[in-house]
């Protein structure tokens, strides 16, 4: 389920974003305002629903000792 806060992946290929990952600011009538931050540029575009997905930020990190 993505909500505000879920980090997200744009998965429709036709898309500029495609593949961009970034932060879901807020969801609203099966849409969602994405936020992607990238060096010196802030970007906050609106995607349907059913263009992204849930990223797991937390794939990939080592547990601590």
């Amino acid at each position: 389920m993505i909500l505000p806060g879920s980090a997200v992946r744009v998965i429709n290929p036709q898309d500029t974003y495609y593949m961009f990952q970034g932060s879901v600011q807020r969801v609203s009538d099966g849409k969602a305002a994405v936020l992607f931050e990238g060096g010196n540029w802030d970007k906050l575009i609106t995607f349907r629903l059913s263009e992204l997905e849930e990223v797991d930020v937390t794939a990939g990190k080592k547990k601590g000792k």
